[in-house]
């Protein structure tokens, strides 16, 4: 916060920065000068923060942002029944998996057993260890292990695609995403140990991630070509990997909200639903 306010241009009263498309090697955007990629959310002071981003005068900010992305692509690529199933139906996903690893029907699972569910699920994505899972969530190595045991139990699909794009790639040298870019990992071919887990790692999460990359930049552009077509004031000022910002006019708002959800939910034809939550308000704060 000291920072900041520095950085505000004279001529527009903003802050302006810089998006990087080729810095990523699982191809997301990145942002610098300030990076505004790293704005807090969470907690008092991360609420206080993005309460300080204000549009212009008769202007609304909009938040559009993807829920569980990742997991979704994860469904996809893994062909999942079970969690193939759960997004069809709508379920909450964190919850049925807390209800799967603790062995309790699901109107049971309590706020504590839905926060660790929701650590397995995305530590699955981003190849978690029993140790790292005992470390982040402050438990016994051993319950740990359980809970990825049980986690693979009840989605062998999972497993299967994890053992599978792990010799794929061990084959090949490279992980793709859905739409084919790819990313060399030789990590996985090192004869140390610890570099090698570190490719293990990449390999499970780089087509998910980068497949995530892929699907909100052909939102963006769909929704730029929107925008302007429709003759609309609103027009995109921020994206933070799976979420993008917009500034509109108020009289604007409903049809801009709709034009997003059409766009980030039709982006690419998955297994499963892609879905988006969006807000609106005053201040980046009360949009998200």
């Amino acid at each position: 916060m000291d920072v900041l306010p520095g950085l505000i241009h004279p001529g527009t009263g903003r802050i302006h920065t810089s998006f990087n498309q080729t810095a990523t090697a699982t191809g997301r955007l990145s942002s610098n000068d300030p990076n505004l990629q790293n704005i807090p959310i969470n907690g008092e002071w991360g609420k206080r923060i993005r309460e300080t981003f204000i549009p212009e005068k008769g202007d609304l900010l909009i938040s559009a942002d993807y829920s569980q992305v990742e997991l979704r692509i994860l469904a996809h690529l893994s062909e999942d029944k079970v969690l193939v199933e759960a997004f069809r139906s709508g379920v909450d996903v964190h919850t049925k998996t807390a209800s799967e690893i603790f062995g309790v029907a699901e109107d049971k699972v309590t706020s504590g057993m839905r926060r660790t569910a929701k650590t397995v699920n995305f530590g699955v994505i981003y190849g978690i260890s029993p140790f790292g899972l005992s470390e982040t969530l402050s438990i016994s190595r051993d319950e740990a292990k359980t809970y990825i045991e049980k986690y693979f139990e009840r989605h062998p699909g999972v497993k299967r695609y994890i053992e599978t794009v792990l010799n794929d790639i061990r084959q090949r040298g490279y992980a793709m995403t859905l739409l084919g870019r790819r990313r060399p990992i030789p990590e996985l071919l090192s004869q140390n140990s610890n570099t090698r887990s570190l490719g293990e790692r990449l390999a499970v999460n780089s087509p998910i991630q980068g497949t995530a990359a892929d699907i909100i930049k052909i939102a963006m552009i769909n929704i730029c070509r929107r925008l302007k077509e429709d003759r609309l004031d609103a027009r995109m000022i921020l994206q933070v990997h799976d979420e993008l910002l917009l500034e509109a006019p108020e009289s604007e708002i409903e049809t801009v909200m709709e034009i997003l959800k059409t766009e980030m939910e039709g982006a690419m034809k998955l297994a499963v639903p892609l879905k988006v939550d969006i807000g609106y308000g005053r201040n980046w704060a009360e949009a998200h």
